[in-house]
């Protein structure tokens, strides 16, 4: 049965769309080749005055907040580390709307003004105002970090959840451009314990939206706070200092409230500095995975075992450390799948001279450290690496990279003249065979800059069909990209529905068929640092034209499995599982 869709080409008229589319430490079947033939690659067209792959609009799209750390004299760890961000559609009209999480006040370092998060709907043309107020989400309840954004009692509105110090915030969409603070009726505010990053997905198939929240580190904001110095000059002291968290995770009633499962489940015993997690079925098996990113810790690779519990096979999978034995400083986390095999690999983002991480994922244990062969050691080494995300942002069918970074240490460049404060985003190409090329310097005035980055997220704000980004930054504003380059090729986008599965469909696998040629792509709980993105999932499809459709097959989080065919291209189209009695 071919699959009614609602598809548009401009972004000119919202009302086309359908409503639901919406550190270390410190100091210390078918190959890549065949798709860059059929999908060739175009990253700047030869015209006499090229525009970069990405424009900063921060300020003409009317982005004027900014983020406060709390920072003071007594340098609490937490403030150099928030900075959530979270692009989604809040009020049903089609458009990405963008929520920006403030971080908070310490003991001695007050803001002057009352802290506020923002909303800002996205008002088509480019432009935003900021609505937080009126959806009474502006009020900042505790020190915060970072947002995970799914629709989770499946009334078709996505929910917020944020997570921080000493507790967490649920807020529901009530539909009709306000939120209402569920936390304590719903169970979910982790009371006590500093969380960093989280992720909804269903982890037991019935059809509702668990979270999994990492806790980083014991911390108080009472008493006399540890105290360290680099050059004589009073700075942060080093994660280890700071004693680890187990993880949480809240099995969700189906009824509007959730039950702390992390005992049952296994994740109540896993203790240390996470940040980063990624939801995605590792293994083909059908149920949702987990991978955790964590902060001078060993990673993990926690694998669903059908029965409420999750198994460690990070030592086997040979991720937990690196070559010499050491656990790295693990913050961002992505998966997808880049050399083409049909299976997620991953991304993970660590401190200076540690690289980021690319794990392949060659079917079974141990994945394949494919970090030096990828090419990315050149451009990374001296970048403490935070939000990072897979994108296809010229849409020739291959996913590229995208790294967002900025030190901890303010006199760091005192110490290593090499390495800055601020430091300066990355764009990767994926050239084929999960080689990746340095296109920085073409991306934008953006990538010649330096910011303190924290959060990333990705998504098609403008709806043009190519991948746009935003990114947080330490005191300061965000930095909102416009992608110039992806709409040259062809693309499709689906936003799936689910009815048995989970209504965003999170857990959902992809594989689009264009011929004997395919392509695969899932929809994600979590990834990056501390930010939610698009639901909606873009495949590039190179220079195929327009007279060309293709078959889609979805294997939905229930397990289900489903075609859409004869979809039309260069269009975002809404897929419904179907259900059958």
């Amino acid at each position: 049965m071919k699959p009614s869709h609602i598809s548009h080409r401009g972004a000119d008229s919202p009302d086309q769309l359908p409503a639901t589319l919406s550190r270390r430490h410190f100091l210390c079947a078918l190959s890549v080749a065949t798709i860059g033939q059929f999908f060739p690659r175009v990253l700047i067209a030869s015209d006499a005055r090229p525009k970069p792959i990405f424009s900063e609009v921060t300020a003409e799209a009317g982005i004027a907040w900014r983020q406060f750390n709390g920072i003071s004299p007594d340098r609490y760890l937490i403030e150099t580390m928030g900075g959530g961000v979270g692009l989604f559609d809040f009020d049903d009209d089609g458009w990405l709307d963008i929520f920006l999480l403030n971080g908070g006040e310490t003991p001695r370092g007050k803001s002057e003004k009352p802290l506020q998060n923002a909303l800002y709907r996205n008002l088509g043309k480019g432009k935003f105002v900021d609505v937080a107020a009126e959806a009474r989400l502006g009020q900042v309840k505790n020190y915060q970090m970072g947002v995970a954004i799914a629709d989770f009692d499946n009334d078709g509105h996505q929910d917020i959840f944020i997570t921080g110090f000493p507790g967490c915030t649920l807020y529901h969409n009530n539909g009709n451009g306000t939120f209402t603070d569920v936390s304590a009726d719903a169970g979910v505010q982790n009371t006590g314990r500093w969380a960093s990053g989280a992720a909804w997905f269903d982890y037991d198939r019935d059809g509702f939206l668990d979270l999994v929240v990492c806790n980083y580190a014991e911390l108080s904001f009472e008493g006399i706070a540890p105290n360290c110095e680099f050059v004589n000059v009073r700075t942060y002291c080093e994660q280890r200092v700071y004693k680890g968290m187990p993880l949480t995770i809240y099995h969700n009633n189906r009824n509007g409230t959730f039950t702390d499962v992390s005992g049952p489940s296994g994740l109540g015993r896993f203790v240390g500095r996470a940040l980063g997690v990624v939801a995605i079925d590792i293994d083909s098996d059908g149920w949702p995975d987990l991978f955790v990113a964590r902060d001078a810790s060993p990673n993990l690779l926690l694998l669903n075992k059908h029965d409420g519990t999750f198994v460690d096979v990070g030592l086997e999978a040979e991720v937990a450390f690196d070559n010499n034995g050491n656990a790295k400083a693990g913050m961002g986390v992505d998966a997808g799948d880049v050399n083409g095999d049909g299976r997620p690999d991953v991304v993970v983002t660590n401190f200076n001279f540690e690289y980021p991480s690319l794990f392949l994922n060659r079917g079974d244990l141990p994945f394949e450290d494919w970090t030096r062969a990828s090419h990315l050691t050149g451009p990374t080494r001296l970048d403490v690496g935070w939000g990072v995300h897979f994108l296809d942002f010229d849409n020739d069918g291959l996913l590229d990279l995208m790294i967002v970074n900025g030190h901890v240490i303010e006199v760091i460049e005192s110490l290593q003249p090499q390495v800055k404060y601020k430091e300066q985003p990355l764009l990767l190409h994926n050239s084929g065979n999960a080689v990746f090329e340095d296109v920085s310097s073409k991306a934008g005035t953006a990538f010649s800059r330096g910011y303190l980055a924290r959060g990333l997220a990705i998504g098609d704000w403008d709806n043009d069909g190519a991948p746009d980004a935003i990114f947080t930054c330490i005191g300061d504003r965000p930095v909102l990209l416009r992608n110039n380059v992806g709409q040259r090729n062809s693309w499709i986008g689906l936003r799936l529905v689910g009815v048995k599965s989970n209504r965003d469909a999170i857990g959902a696998k992809l594989t689009l068929r264009v011929g004997v040629k395919k392509l695969t792509r899932w929809l994600t709980g979590g990834s990056s640092y501390l930010s939610s993105h698009d639901k909606r999932i873009l495949f590039g499809l190179g220079k195929l034209t327009a007279s060309h459709t293709v078959d889609v097959d979805i294997i939905w989080p229930n397990g289900g499995t489903q075609v859409a065919s004869s979809l039309e291209i260069n269009r975002y189209h809404r897929i419904v599982e179907q259900v059958t009695k």
